[in-house]
């Protein structure tokens, strides 16, 4: 018989279905309605019926870039409209007065983890002033708080690449030392040059065989061209499954046949679409992607940094925030939001192993609520936060 590390007793399935969840090395060996046989059995927890969530997934944060675990920077606002140069500028400013790294860093770790994150995709910066400084620390902060969370890195170009020179031989030095994706900014409204600098971002995907992730903010046709040469070139390199594109706003400025025209592009291609549904900003369909296929995921972005003050790491409340945004009330709409900060985020990121199911990951979140869909909605809390079969935060504090 399977010696069991931990045995989780009542607990509650999204289907309202009451299991016992059998653990061992960290994985899942067993989920079953009624009471099983095991060999030697190491600990037993019962969770009083409470509703146990796969651990959330973090599709897109900027771990080097927050003021959590630091003093209260004022937001500082653009001079005449949103401006991603201007916001950058201000955002070097304040990050040179700022804590180290890997003391913010470890700060806006903790406060996500303690919510009930399990898994991230952090988008650090690589550029001329900074080197491969921001990667260093971030890299190093994976290493250092693995056992509570998974982060894959982003190498991504926050000052361009065409008009920043040196800084397409840097993304291919931080690809070398471990950055997990490539990233890109507004190949067109930013570097000028969408062809050029789409060229930098899949040449090193496809020589060092890792994913992309790009940030795009140009809004409107040109956005919408982007998008779609974006999914031409996912599809001529056979990089289905490992592309994203972040942002898009474009995709909630179009007519619905443009954007419908789009969807039907990038469900082919296999790219992937994240959003945030961020303040004032359009933002993608949701419903009109899913519905062509488009795997739409999402997660936090900036949180309490030099773009914008707000953000706690929650991810219900992110997934209630953009059931709001998007106008959804039934059961099946607020699934949808779910799913974007869990299974579609997962599958975005490539996570072989998750789920609660027999041989996934034992990362878990434990709440009082009765489904998902009042999870989302009502974002209870305290909650019990598992990685691995391990408790590693309760109510809120992470556990010693």
């Amino acid at each position: 018989m399977t010696a069991i590390d931990t045995l989780f007793q009542n607990a509650r399935l999204t289907d309202g279905q009451l299991v016992e969840i059998a653990v061992s090395g960290g994985k899942i060996v067993a989920v079953s309605p009624s009471r099983q046989s095991y060999g030697a059995v190491g600990d037993t927890h019962d969770l009083g019926r409470r509703l146990v969530l796969p651990g959330m997934v973090e599709g897109h944060i900027h771990l080097d870039k927050c003021f959590i675990g630091d003093d209260w920077k004022p937001h500082r606002p653009c001079t005449a409209g949103f401006s991603v140069r201007e916001r950058v500028k201000f955002e070097k400013e304040a990050l040179a007065g700022a804590k180290p790294i890997a003391v913010r860093a470890a700060a806006l770790i903790d406060l996500c983890v303690s919510q009930g994150t399990a898994h991230m995709r952090s988008h650090v910066d690589v550029d001329t002033a900074v080197g491969l400084r921001h990667f260093e620390a971030i890299a190093a902060a994976r290493q250092a708080h693995r056992e509570k969370v998974s982060i894959q890195i982003v190498a991504f170009p926050q000052s361009g690449i065409l008009t920043s020179p040196g800084t397409a031989a840097l993304l291919e030095d931080a690809v070398r030392s471990g950055a997990d994706l490539i990233g890109g900014l507004d190949p067109a409204g930013h570097d000028g040059d969408a062809a050029g600098h789409l060229d930098v971002v899949f040449g090193i995907a496809e020589r060092h065989g890792v994913g992309i992730d790009i940030h795009l903010h140009d809004g409107g046709l040109q956005g919408i061209s982007e998008i779609e040469e974006i999914a031409r070139r996912t599809r001529a390199s056979g990089l289905g499954g490992k592309v994203a594109i972040s942002h898009a706003y474009a995709l909630g400025q179009v007519a619905t046949d443009v954007a419908q025209r789009t969807a039907q592009q990038l469900a082919e291609s296999g790219v992937a679409i994240f959003t945030n549904a961020p303040g004032s900003h359009a933002f993608p369909p949701v419903l009109l992607l899913r519905d062509a296929g488009v795997n739409v995921f999402s997660g936090n972005d900036n949180i309490r940094d030099s773009w914008w003050p707000y953000g706690d790491g929650d991810l219900l409340e992110r997934a209630m925030m953009v059931g709001y945004r998007s106008g959804f009330n039934t059961d099946d709409q607020l699934a949808a939001a779910f799913d974007m900060v869990t299974a579609n985020a997962a599958r975005a990121l490539g996570l072989k192993d998750y789920g609660l199911t027999v041989g996934g990951a034992a990362d878990f979140v434990v709440l009082d609520a009765r489904h998902v869909q009042e999870a989302v909605v009502a974002r209870p809390k305290p909650r019990d936060v598992y990685k691995a079969g391990r408790l590693v935060a309760r109510g809120g504090v992470m556990a010693t």
